[in-house]
């Protein structure tokens, strides 16, 4: 796939690679950072290298999978933002490290993600999930014209051994 930059008034969204494997680490290996995720933390650097590897192929694609970006904030690798592309929709993700959280830099990135998404690959549907307890993330879906459309009550996420309720939240713009 072609290189994609998208610009907004505080941040740029690059392709996320290798390259940002020590900055992935400090966000992806904090389980406070990651506590309501379902796939991190991340227990070794190695795990890092090998999605950082992945999300490289994936780039190299004509027609990828998935795009993952970095979230960069005057120069600084902050988190990230992910579209999973599915026939008719997208699933959207997104994790800014615990030091810029609070800045609304994941709305900002979650919005400029859907409306390049829209304009450039005219997808017009959009779903992404959290855990009920992840109020920052529901929030953020809301704020984004996302309504919940369904529970699940067996969300396993890789920092707990007790199961907790997922929200489903979707968008049709």
């Amino acid at each position: 796939m072609e290189y994609i930059e998208i610009k907004t008034e505080r941040l740029v969204l690059k392709p996320l690679g290798i390259q940002y494997l020590d900055t992935v680490n400090e966000y992806a290996m904090d389980k406070e950072n990651t506590r309501y995720m379902l796939y991190l933390p991340n227990e070794t650097a190695e795990e890092t290298v090998d999605f950082l590897v992945k999300v490289d192929k994936e780039w190299q694609k004509d027609k990828p999978n998935y795009l993952t970006f970095a979230v960069i904030y005057n120069d600084i690798h902050i988190g990230a933002v992910d579209v999973d592309l599915y026939d008719g929709f997208g699933e959207l993700g997104w994790i800014i490290n615990k030091k810029y959280q609070k800045n609304g830099f994941a709305y900002e990135a979650v919005r400029a993600l859907v409306e390049y998404l829209k304009d450039n690959l005219n997808i017009r549907h959009f779903v992404a999930h959290c855990d009920s307890r992840n109020i920052p993330s529901y929030k953020l879906m809301e704020k984004i014209g996302m309504k919940k459309t369904s529970e699940r009550h067996d969300r396993r996420n890789r920092n707990s051994t007790e199961s907790s309720i997922e929200y489903q939240y979707e968008l049709w713009i």
